[in-house]
């Protein structure tokens, strides 16, 4: 890139905190989609906004803002793409998956018992590059002969990267990937196209991506009537304020029954007091907390 889109920096923290356009930059992220970059963090967004100035036309982070600023449903998805790409892989989380499989569907499957057509929602959110959504359809499909036999059940995966999301439709991996798949569920699941490995089309049919911005009110109350909520290692990019918007929508989706999980690292403890922890075997869960009626004189 020439250097005449490059912007000089000394290298220290409050050299990026006083940068007025990246801060502009920072703000219209943050309101867009609620990811917050913190003082420390700019310089990260400052190279990630670097790598898209040429593409954008723009010869200074100046302009480069008031590109964003006029295109806020084109460039400003192009850099959300940048800066919102997330590592995942197959059956990440095994103890958080056993704990799917042992507890949370025969609970959900008993509280569904007398529905006349009984059915399982489960949705993805920020699913990245689709990993997640495959993993979480093969043990729904694997378990329609036993705990959900006689079961519907519908996979919605969601995120705000639209490159990843192509990705996940397309549903080619690589090694590394693909690096913990147990062999039974890659030869059943995976076709072998040489160096890669790409998701069956029985196993495409049971996931349906599509691009969710969390921060979108008028979008999330169309996710409602959730069973379980997927929502692993998305937090971390959030502020408190931004998470417990998140959290409310999660709660108002969620049915009374339902199950959400987060990532292993990533806890509701100071954020939201309307779900409780449940711990089950080397995971951990969170079930709606029942609210206290109001009472009025």
């Amino acid at each position: 890139m020439g250097t005449s889109t490059q912007v000089p920096h000394s290298g220290s923290t409050a050299s990026f905190a006083s940068n007025p356009t990246l801060v502009r930059i920072r703000d219209l992220i943050y309101s867009e989609a609620g990811i917050f970059y913190s003082d420390n963090k700019l310089h990260t967004l400052e190279e990630r906004c670097i790598s898209r100035m040429k593409e954008a036309g723009a010869t200074s982070l100046r302009t480069y803002y008031e590109v964003l600023a006029t295109s806020r449903n084109s460039e400003l998805v192009n850099l959300l793409n940048r800066i919102t790409v997330g590592e995942t892989c197959f059956f990440r989380n095994q103890p958080q998956l056993d704990a799917l499989r042992k507890i949370v569907l025969p609970k959900i499957v008993e509280a569904q018992a007398k529905s006349a057509v009984p059915q399982i929602r489960l949705w993805s959110a920020g699913c990245s590059t689709g990993e997640e959504p495959y993993t979480l359809a093969m043990i729904f499909l694997e378990e329609s002969q036993g705990v959900l036999k006689g079961f519907r059940f519908e996979i919605e995966a969601t995120d705000l990267n639209e490159i990843s999301l192509e990705h996940a439709r397309q549903g080619i991996y690589g090694e590394y990937s693909t690096r913990n798949l147990p062999p039974y569920f890659r030869q059943k699941y995976f076709l072998n196209t040489g160096e890669s490995l790409q998701v069956n089309s029985m196993l495409q049919s049971k996931v349906k991506f599509s691009r969710l911005n969390l921060q979108d009110a008028s979008r999330m109350v169309f996710m409602k009537g959730m069973d379980i909520i997927f929502c692993c290692n998305v937090l971390i990019y959030f502020d408190t304020s931004s998470k417990r918007m998140v959290i409310q929508h999660f709660y108002n989706n969620l049915t009374a029954h339902g199950f959400l999980f987060l990532g292993h690292s990533e806890s509701l403890y100071g954020i939201s007091e309307d779900f409780r922890l449940v711990h089950m075997p080397s995971a951990t869960g969170y079930v709606k907390s029942p609210r206290t009626p109001v009472m009025r004189g």
